[in-house]
């Protein structure tokens, strides 16, 4: 079933825009930092770090047979750049999240983020979802590859566990998604099953699929994968944005929701003049037979 378009609290008050920037920070505080700078100028609320060690990422098996996963070790975010990173983020007025993928990541980000994002791969690991719902911080969990009991079992730990403010984000874990793959009505799937705030997680790099995620389903935060340049780790996977191609789309939704106003149907400013230009019912000519008069005294 849709949504209700005048309750949808995105069209109340519009959508977070969450910008992820993942792996491309190539271990450089000054690209870190110039990551804020263009999620901020490009009209996001939040910015989204990640927090991994490679050996505790994979398994030792995994690492055996793919030994070029070790090469990732290079996308490691230094943890001295997470203060430097969320002070920046506050000055520009961004939200600092992080995704912790081990335990002992979650008390390393809890002094600097203003919530925690927890990976669609990470969605049926219970300690990590208890860990992250005990701080009290607010959670937000990706759903990509999940079945509803899947999601069911890890947003009752969740709930269990503390966390009182939840956000679930309807997700493809496909690099990139095809639009015809991004099932968009799970949105609402999940906003009827849990009742928390839904979104959508992007990897299409598709406008009309966020402005769909928006204007159709109320996706009440936007998630998406930004590049400065091109350059970065991840960028030629395709499911990256640059900051042009994003601010311009976040700009186009953030109009077309100032566009729904309040709903009441009454004349707006703009059409006042043109009302004394109806035709009269007495005649059925224009202009009235008021604004008639006012014009053979002109």
């Amino acid at each position: 079933m849709p949504i209700d378009p005048p309750t949808s609290p995105a069209r109340r008050t519009g959508p977070s825009f969450v910008a992820e920037v993942s792996s491309n920070h190539a271990r450089d505080l000054d690209r870190s930092l110039a990551f804020v700078g263009a999620a901020a100028d490009a009209g996001c609320t939040g910015i989204k770090f990640q927090l991994f060690r490679i050996e505790q990422l994979f398994a030792p098996e995994a690492l055996a047979a793919r030994p070029e996963l070790l090469a990732r070790k290079d996308w490691e975010l230094p943890l001295e750049f997470l203060a430097p990173l969320a002070a920046r983020s506050r000055e520009r007025g961004l939200d600092f999240l992080c995704t912790p993928f081990h335990l002992e990541a979650v008390e390393e980000l809890l002094p600097h983020v203003s919530a925690y994002k927890i990976a669609s791969y990470e969605l049926l690991w219970n300690d990590l979802l208890r860990r992250c719902a005990e701080t009290g911080k607010p959670v937000v969990l990706s759903t990509g590859m999940a079945s509803m009991d899947e999601i069911a079992l890890a947003v009752g730990v969740l709930r269990d566990s503390g966390c009182v403010d939840l956000t679930l984000l309807h997700c493809v874990s496909g690099y990139p998604t095809p639009h015809r793959e991004c099932n968009l009505a799970a949105i609402e799937t999940l906003r009827e099953a849990f009742g928390c705030a839904v979104g959508w997680s992007d990897h299409s790099v598709d406008p009309a699929v966020i402005e769909r995620a928006v204007h159709r389903w109320g996706a009440e935060m936007i998630e998406f994968h930004l590049d400065l340049e091109g350059s970065g780790a991840e960028y030629t996977s395709g499911h990256c944005w640059l900051p042009q191609s994003i601010g311009s789309t976040i700009e186009d939704i953030r109009r077309g929701l100032d566009a729904d106003r309040d709903g009441t149907k009454t004349p707006a400013p703009v059409e006042l003049l043109d009302r004394e230009w109806r035709a009269d019912p007495s005649d059925g000519l224009r202009p009235l037979r008021s604004t008639r008069a006012s014009l053979e005294h002109e």
